[in-house]
């Protein structure tokens, strides 16, 4: 038996994510519960009747492409974040995004299943994927089948939240300002993902450096300060690139 080398695969769906750039994304999904995103079907799938029964199922399984790393290239052995960046593993003992076939795997909840228009979309809960993202499948995620309780991962324990995440007095300002305007639970969102420390590990051992993140349409400027994560403020995209 004959097997190709190449397979030809259709993008099913776009994601439309809080997340704009990679830089904060949590390495895993769930992580942040506060993240929200939509998964709009494309033509030719972009019809309920393809969704029809999906909302008996909290969470879906999406296989996706990491489609801002297509150019990197793959390699055998990497750095996972997780272990501080220090130790290597070989590839395929990671969830790294530098593979042969550049293709991730999300399980998330989902929301509202709705259409407007002619466009379907899926809400997405926790999602850790970038904005852009091309999404090549969407199947149910079992609880009974997908759950193993006795599984292990002695190389990645679960993370835990090393710093309290604080506001100044302006950032908590401009926060409740936005979320007064946009209806967004911004504050709890910024909380959620810097309290990951998404920093690259050769910086997680300094402070008083100023970082940025964007989420929907703002930059959030924030520092690791001794014993916290501080925000220093926010600011709207176009206020930053002027």
């Amino acid at each position: 038996m004959s097997i190709p080398n190449t397979y030809t695969l259709s993008t099913v769906g776009i994601v439309h994510s809080c997340y704009k750039e990679k830089f904060g994304i949590p390495r895993q999904p769930g992580l942040v519960k506060e993240a929200t995103a939509r998964l709009e079907l494309l033509p030719p799938f972009n019809r309920l009747d393809t969704l029809d029964g999906l909302s008996d199922y909290s969470h879906i399984w999406i296989q996706f492409v990491f489609h801002a790393c297509l150019t990197e290239g793959w390699k055998a052995k990497v750095r996972p974040p997780r272990l501080g960046g220090k130790d290597k593993l070989g590839v395929f003992a990671t969830r790294s995004t530098h593979r042969p076939n550049p293709i991730g795997l999300s399980v998330v909840k989902i929301g509202r299943i709705y259409q407007e228009e002619k466009r379907v979309f899926i809400d997405l809960h926790g999602a850790d994927l970038l904005d852009g993202t091309p999404v090549l499948d969407i199947k149910p995620y079992l609880p009974y089948a997908d759950n193993i309780t006795d599984a292990t991962a002695e190389k990645t324990p679960a993370p835990t939240n090393v710093k309290n995440v604080r506001f100044s007095q302006l950032a908590k300002q401009q926060c409740e300002n936005y979320q007064n305007t946009h209806d967004k639970n911004i504050i709890t969102l910024i909380e959620q993902v810097v309290a990951q420390d998404p920093r690259p590990s050769y910086l997680t051992n300094q402070t008083d450096r100023e970082h940025g993140i964007t989420l929907w349409d703002i930059n959030i400027k924030w520092c690791a300060r001794n014993d916290h994560f501080e925000i220093l403020c926010i600011e709207s995209i176009q206020e930053s690139q002027r």
